[in-house]
């Protein structure tokens, strides 16, 4: 269903939560105003949610074309703050229980499956030499006709947002890993 018009009757959840999903959103607030009008009072909505950090400069022309990266390769509209994320719950009416960063605190980090400086054989397609067959195969592919017209295109901007991923993460500008837990307030 569309989340920002669910199918559902007022107050019809015990709890809710979403996993990388509503920062594709259009808009914060209304789909988190559609998440409150579902959950029964009291109740709460948990959410893990892809998000710039306050490291992130917008004057910044590296940053932006790190941002501009992950947001085309992973269909992502404007991505939101921390900040404008917690603000949006509020603005929806939630009450925020917790949030925080879990990647600050990550023993490795996030980013290192992604990595293409890093070798290991479970993620050897994602490694310089990986990529370059993977590129490769794709051409080959598309050429014969095996797989559909644009693939190349696909490919190229899916290793191009993986890039921007793994240099956000390096720069701490981007987190895939922000969570925070909100309550549906008992009365209005």
């Amino acid at each position: 269903a569309d989340f920002m018009k669910m199918p559902f009757s007022d107050n019809t959840f015990d709890a809710v939560y979403a996993i990388e999903a509503t920062c594709h959103a259009p808009d914060p607030v209304g789909c988190y105003k559609e998440i409150y009008r579902v959950l029964k009072p009291g109740q709460c909505f948990a959410v893990y949610e892809w998000c710039i950090t306050d490291h992130y400069d917008p004057n910044n022309a590296t940053h932006k074309r790190i941002k501009d990266e992950i947001e085309l390769g992973n269909g992502l509209p404007d991505i939101r703050s921390t900040r404008q994320c917690l603000q949006a719950v509020k603005d929806a009416g939630f009450e925020v229980i917790w949030d925080k960063d879990l990647a600050e605190d990550s023993p490795l980090p996030w980013y290192l499956p992604l990595d293409p400086s890093r070798f290991s054989l479970s993620s050897f397609r994602l490694t310089t030499v990986g990529r370059i067959i993977t590129r490769n195969m794709v051409k080959v592919l598309e050429y014969v006709g095996l797989a559909p017209e644009g693939s190349q295109r696909v490919s190229s901007f899916l290793e191009k947002a993986a890039e921007g991923l793994v240099e956000g993460g390096k720069k701490e500008i981007f987190t895939p890993m922000y969570f925070f837990v909100v309550r549906k307030p008992l009365s209005e």
